[in-house]
């Protein structure tokens, strides 16, 4: 018992992005285990998002499941290593929650890109497959997204420093080429999830966060597996501690997020070096909030 208390002390602070990871590893692990003690190919292919949209009308759960699927040892190192290193890009200059809708957003862009170029598209144009697994449409929206919103950021590739845009613009490249390939199918969710990217970061330059209600809708959800507090509500007067017609906390959150907004556009134009140790530290900090 002691093992698994201090699992779960230690997975209690881990970020929302090392807690992923963590359960698509769970995940990878319980279904070798299962296939190899039940002698199953895909022990686990409840989880899948099937090709045939009759088959997902009856798991509809798998729109969100398929992203925590991983059948190879390579596909899942791969993913798991850049959702890594690219969440904790995006943590330290975004919030977690905006970093969050992202990623999941992807994840059902691609379920919904793959689903449509299957059930719309002749098959004789079509490869065959039997569903869909991985998270690589939620890692490739937030790749797009950075390449698109910092796209003059240099980030170190190897021994070379290459720009993010360039980056964004490679594995697109890479993607379109795969759709004729035998990965199909993976390859229209990565596209589709490349799409939601785009979308979120274009939108965020105008002032517009198309996760926004997403994410209203994720903490309902989460709101219902809260402990309730034995605390009264106590309401005050209205325009009381409130600043512009927003409360303290809204205003305080608004300027937070425009200081956020100058430091991402200063490393845009500039890079992450021309920052100074202040600017550094506020964005360290506004990472961990």
């Amino acid at each position: 018992m002691s093992v698994i208390k201090d699992f779960k002390y230690k997975f209690n602070k881990f970020n929302v992005f090392e807690k992923i990871i963590v359960v698509n590893i769970i995940v990878f692990i319980v279904g070798i285990l299962v296939g190899e003690v039940g002698r199953i190919k895909k022990p686990i292919s409840f989880l899948e998002l099937p090709a045939d949209f009759f088959d997902f009308i009856l798991k509809p759960w798998t729109f969100i499941t398929y992203g925590f699927v991983h059948y190879d040892f390579w596909h899942i190192l791969f993913n798991l290593l850049i959702l890594y290193y690219i969440s904790r890009m995006l943590m330290n200059l975004f919030r977690p929650k905006m970093a969050l809708n992202i990623y999941f957003l992807g994840i059902i862009a691609g379920a919904l890109a793959f689903l449509l170029v299957y059930n719309v598209v002749p098959s004789q144009f079509l490869k065959p497959t039997a569903g869909l697994v991985g998270a690589s449409a939620g890692v490739r929206a937030l790749i797009i997204f950075l390449g698109v919103y910092m796209a003059e950021t240099e980030v170190k590739v190897f021994v070379l420093n290459v720009k993010l845009k360039y980056i964004a613009i490679v594995l697109v490249a890479m993607d379109v080429l795969g759709l004729f390939t035998w990965n199909q199918g993976g390859n229209v969710a990565h596209l589709g999830g490349a799409l939601l990217g785009y979308l979120y970061a274009t939108r965020l330059r105008e002032g517009k966060d198309i996760g926004a209600g997403f994410e209203r809708i994720m903490d309902f959800i989460v709101s219902w597996f809260q402990p309730k507090s034995n605390l009264k509500t106590v309401h005050r007067k209205k325009g009381k501690g409130e600043y512009v017609g927003k409360t303290k906390d809204e205003f305080n959150t608004f300027n937070k997020q425009k200081k956020i907004d100058l430091i991402l556009d200063k490393i845009s134009k500039s890079g992450y070096e021309s920052l100074t140790a202040e600017e550094k530290e506020f964005l360290f900090r506004s990472g961990k909030d």
